[in-house]
């Protein structure tokens, strides 16, 4: 593994799967909008490894013309249980205090909704280590675009560059960091990288949060 040339001055976060676990709710949710729309369910790991855009860039393909009766019918079975199901991953928390004991800048960058996604980051009391929170559709255009990175560093002082390491767990979020000129980061405990990754290597490949906490 080799180090970037210099240390970050800021962090971008993705969200779930890799500060949070909110599958069960977020499958749970899906599945009940599939059989709504009278469609095959989806066990978790299949909505771990397929649900990497936003419900905007997600929906059309899946069902089509009743894409935006989808999204109404996933949401409200989402809010009802979505705060209940949130728990930190593993090492989340010694990993913010640690960025924020080195001074580091902070901002999410995630495709869930950004109004869940404020809600989810109060929920943990969060909020007032990130400098921006940046959801779905609170951007031009969601994950992998550049945007949300941009709107995440807003009023920072700090440009999106090499400066900026963007962590995730998924393609999308090494896409994105490497479409705004950021510094890939990713954090998972799977050795083996898959074919989501062929076009979007991270620079950094790290074992979960704790990985990285060592490494600052």
């Amino acid at each position: 593994m080799k180090l970037p040339a210099a240390p970050p001055r800021a962090l971008l976060f993705d969200w779930d799967n890799t500060l949070v676990d909110n599958w069960a709710v977020i499958s749970g949710a899906l599945n009940a909008t599939f059989a709504a729309m009278e469609q095959p369910t989806w066990t978790e790991a299949e909505c771990r490894a397929r649900v990497r855009k936003s419900v905007r860039d997600t929906f059309p393909g899946l069902f089509g013309e009743r894409w935006k009766d989808a999204e109404q019918l996933f949401y409200k079975t989402f809010e009802e249980r979505h705060l209940e199901g949130l728990r930190p991953m593993l090492g989340a928390l010694d990993l913010l205090e640690r960025a924020r004991e080195r001074g580091l800048y902070l901002g999410i960058v995630s495709n869930k909704n950004g109004r869940y996604l404020r809600i989810e980051a109060d929920h943990l009391g969060w909020t007032p280590r990130f400098g921006r929170i940046v959801g779905a559709t609170d951007a031009a255009a969601d994950k992998p675009a550049a945007d949300p990175v941009h709107a995440a560093l807003a009023g920072s002082g700090i440009a999106a560059g090499p400066d900026v390491w963007f962590v995730g767990d998924a393609g999308v979020d090494m896409q994105c960091a490497l479409a705004a000129g950021c510094i890939p980061v990713l954090v998972r405990d799977e050795e083996t990288l898959g074919e989501e990754f062929d076009s979007c290597a991270p620079h950094l490949h790290l074992r979960g949060c704790s990985g990285l906490t060592a490494l600052l």
